[in-house]
């Protein structure tokens, strides 16, 4: 605990009011300030949080040690920055945006040619400042797209951001000179000065670079959002009418907003564009958009650290999950259905109430359900995806012949022995699973009914 003293007291401690030294007799007494200690302690939960999460961002590479795990680690920070410069727009303020991979795409390419910049050397700027280059480009471009963007909210703000990532991903086409055409822009990163013999050549040099940088992101947005704009900010995604009424411009807010959260996300494709060496026309796509918006939410776009989660998770997805299959987009589909239907508030809030159940001790009790929920699940799914890579199998490798092998047992996409196995175990495993979910919601009901009545408890019970 430490101790704070109040900055405006003065005088001896537990002084009473006496005349003031040097006044005219007769003059009434001016009452001295009297001075006290006031107690603030330490939240020591966050401390350990970012503890944790430096340690882990610290020690990654030296647990996962092949270069694969460590191109995965780089693309991990790079994808925690954009999805929670996004989540400021989506989560804290309420703005669904279609088009936030401009503003990371921009930062790329203008990351990019400041690269060659330096590797021309006609900028004498270190490697590890060309992503802030990057986050400043982006910040730039959001104050000249942002102010016609968020004088709009709602779908019309959505509609705007769609029609501004088209109009960059077709310039991308149109001016090669500076996009690159489809080939697109190339750098090299091993350039400039080397100090301590940093050169940014090995990956796991790159990958404590990005580290760094995501470290450092995440904790701005952080105190970002304990600041007044933050607040303000989540107050105009709540009650917009009721900001207008006492006195706050709600555009101004989500401007700023606005450009904040553009400089991170350049930041973050300057990050990439170290990483990759390279910057396409894919990178202000809609389909990179859209990938954003589609982790943050899975992740959590109500929890701070939901994004986190939908970093790491678009990563696995688009780097392991692409390689196991050729139908990962509808798995991902699929997914993204059955989290808006059963989890709306994405994985950090699955966790948050499991965790609220656990601090009333009472989380044991459901092991039994979340088991039996994973296993029916999991028959589900194995159902489901054997006729998916039936069907694909069918459509893209129809040269190689009707067999082929699913979870290491064989499959013929024309026998209908397969076809059969596979709808009987999908058509079981959703009987078994919908049995087990009502069990498993009439526990739940029970324990939250128990919660808000030991909460109720509580409150009346005497100080």
């Amino acid at each position: 605990m430490n101790t704070m003293l109040n900055p405006t007291a003065s005088g001896a401690a537990g002084a009473s009011a006496s005349p003031a030294a040097g006044a005219p007799a007769g003059a009434p007494a001016r009452s001295v300030p009297t001075r006290y200690y006031s107690f603030k302690p330490y939240n020591v939960g966050r401390w350990i949080v970012w503890g944790l999460f430096a340690i882990v961002l610290a020690l990654a590479p030296m647990v996962f040690t092949s270069s694969l795990a460590h191109t995965m680690l780089s693309q991990m920070g790079i994808a925690i920055i954009v999805c929670l410069s996004y989540n400021m727009l989506l989560g804290q303020g309420g703005m669904l945006s279609f088009g936030h991979a401009v503003y990371s795409g921009m930062g790329a390419f203008l990351a990019i040619h400041t690269l060659n910049l330096v590797s021309d050397g006609a900028l004498p700027l270190p490697v590890s400042l060309v992503p802030i280059a990057g986050g400043l480009s982006a910040a730039l471009f959001a104050v000249v797209f942002g102010w016609v963007t968020t004088k709009k909210a709602g779908t019309p703000f959505a509609m705007i951001t769609l029609g501004i990532g088209e109009l960059v991903w077709a310039s991308a086409l149109m001016f090669p000179e500076f996009f690159g055409g489809e080939g697109g822009i190339s750098g090299n990163r091993v350039t400039g000065s080397s100090p301590w013999g940093i050169t940014y050549g090995p990956q796991v040099q790159l990958y404590y670079l990005i580290a760094v940088y995501t470290f450092v992101c995440t904790a701005l947005m952080f105190a970002f959002t304990r600041t007044p704009l933050g607040r303000m900010l989540n107050a105009v995604r709540d009650n917009p009418e009721r900001v207008e009424f006492v006195g706050y411009d709600t555009q101004k807010v989500r401007y700023i907003a606005f450009i904040i959260s553009a400089f991170f996300a350049g930041i973050s494709g300057g990050l990439a564009a170290l990483n990759f060496e390279i910057v396409t026309a894919e990178v202000v796509s809609a389909a990179r958009s859209g990938a954003y918006l589609l982790f943050t939410f899975l992740g959590g776009a109500t929890f701070f650290f939901g994004p986190i989660i939908g970093g790491v998770l678009m990563v696995l997805a688009f780097v392991l999950l692409s390689e196991f299959t050729k139908a990962w987009l509808l798995y991902l589909g699929l997914l993204f259905l059955f989290m808006v239907m059963y989890a709306p508030g994405g994985i950090a809030s699955l966790i948050m109430m499991n965790l609220r159940v656990a601090a009333f001790g009472r989380l044991r009790e459901l092991w039994v359900s979340y088991l039996g929920l994973a296993v029916t699940g999991l028959v589900v799914l194995a159902g489901a995806a054997a006729m998916i890579e039936m069907v694909y199998h069918l459509q893209l490798n129809a040269a190689l012949g009707p067999e082929l092998k699913f979870l290491g047992m064989p499959l013929n996409a024309h026998s209908v022995e397969s076809w059969v196995g596979a709808a009987f175990v999908l058509v079981t495993g959703l009987g078994l699973f919908e049995l087990t979910r009502r069990a498993y919601v009439q526990q739940w009901g029970e324990i939250q009914e128990y919660i808000e009545k030991e909460i109720k408890r509580r409150e009346t019970m005497p100080q």
